[in-house]
């Protein structure tokens, strides 16, 4: 084998395609995954070279900022203390379902306390962090065996996950792989399909990992943490903006004013005074007011932010163009474009990784009750309108509350009565 058959082989087992393969068997695929990882690389633009490269520990550094930060947790927070429940999915019926009251009450037990450090929104607040900075969200899924706990969830620096581009869907092959920064053996903890939740935001074909919305605005916030150092530099006056003009003054002249004004004068508040015979010019390399702040092209920055979250401005502090007439609608914008898309793929992949993949329950789903109205009132004018048309029954509207039958809370109410009467007694 030459070195050119050598190489051509090398990328091929890269795509995920074997040496020599031919006609693809009944039910496999036939397309190359990732066939962009065979086009040569091609270097960054030169304009490019003096900006940080978006590496993890780059975003995770531009996360801890303000703007950035607020933008985050507006959704962060948000999903992450919302209500949710589990539920018979669609498509089953929960009388031929054995046990399945009991079931739920072990999922949402489960699922409420992951493991034996976080709680529900520990778990996942670190989860969506990942996610909203880097597109890279992990989550460990360990069994148990134990039918009252039969599962635990850790959150895993979705960073340090490599992916396996010829996984061929075998649940008994490896598909992730954590890099421990080890040496040896240990350098590389194997992970099958089913033993961890990998959620990939923006995903594309061209590479195995996703797109987080720090990465989108990460050159608009190294351009907007330059201009506010800037400002600040400028605003406490380290940054001199005009100079002191001498007509016919001699060198020795001009030394003793330097000293002068160094000792007497700059930074003690006192008036100086000077004469000469000539009045001496001040010469202003800038017009003194704010618009020296680049205050305008500081805002327009954080406006490419929010557009990189896919939040209004409004949400980030610029309330220039803001209005009563407007503000509703930018907040019901941001719910259903920043929260909601992310909200719903959290909840798909607890349904189908943990759910379906690794416990085989493919009868029951995760899913947010704040997602379908963000208003209580109207929600409820909704479902009775249903219930009033018979589109829905009593019950189906308590089931998308997470609200037993209304039979089976009836009788729970009449046994709680019934212990209370015997209590009086």
């Amino acid at each position: 084998m030459g070195v050119r058959e050598a190489v051509n082989h090398v990328w091929q087992r890269l795509a995920g395609v074997s040496a020599g393969e031919g006609d693809a068997a009944v039910g496999e695929r036939k397309t190359r995954m990732l066939p962009a990882i065979l086009t040569p690389y091609q270097g960054a633009r030169s304009t490019q070279n003096a900006l940080p490269k978006p590496t993890p520990a780059n975003l995770r550094r531009f996360a801890e900022t303000p703007v950035v930060r607020r933008a985050i947790n507006v959704v962060k927070d948000k999903i992450a203390s919302m209500d949710w429940q589990v539920r018979v999915r669609r498509g089953y019926n929960s009388s031929e379902i054995a046990d399945v009251q009991q079931k739920l009450n072990t999922l949402r037990r489960c699922l409420e306390e992951p493991n034996a450090a976080d709680s529900f929104r520990v778990l996942w607040e670190q989860v969506l962090e990942d996610l909203l900075v880097g597109g890279f969200g992990a989550v460990e899924i360990e069994s148990t065996g134990d039918p009252l706990r039969p599962f635990h969830l850790w959150a895993v620096d979705g960073a340090t996950i490599q992916i396996d581009s010829s996984w061929d869907g075998d649940p008994a092959k490896t598909r992730y792989a954590q890099a421990t920064g080890r040496l040896g053996t240990d350098s590389l903890v194997p992970l099958r399909d089913d033993e961890l939740m990998y959620v990939r935001l923006n995903p594309r074909t061209h590479t195995p990992f996703g797109l987080g919305r720090l990465e989108v605005a990460f050159e608009s916030v190294n351009q907007f943490l330059s201009a506010h150092r800037y400002a600040g530099r400028l605003a406490s006056n380290s940054v001199v903006q005009y100079a002191l003009w001498l007509n016919e003054a001699t060198p020795e002249q001009h030394d003793r004013l330097i000293r002068w004004w160094q000792d007497e004068i700059e930074g003690t508040g006192r008036v100086p005074v000077l004469s000469s015979e000539k009045k001496p010019e001040v010469l202003r390399f800038a017009g003194g007011t704010d618009a020296d702040l680049r205050l305008e092209w500081q805002e327009m920055l954080i406006r490419m932010i929010a557009n990189a979250f896919e939040l209004p401005p409004m949400l980030l502090g610029v309330e220039g163009d803001v209005n009563r007439s407007t503000a509703a609608e930018l907040a019901d914008e941001a719910f259903q474009s920043a929260i909601v898309p992310v909200a719903k793929l959290i909840a798909e992949h607890i349904t189908r990784d943990l759910f379906a993949k690794k416990l085989g329950m493919r009868e029951f789903e995760f899913c947010f009750n704040d997602l379908e109205s963000r208003d209580e009132s109207s929600e409820a004018a909704i479902q009775k309108t249903l219930i009033e048309a018979g589109v829905l029954t009593v019950d189906e509207v308590r089931a998308m509350r997470g609200l037993p039958p209304l039979a089976t809370a009836t009788i729970a109410a009449g046994r709680t009565g019934e212990q209370s009467e015997e209590a009086q007694r």
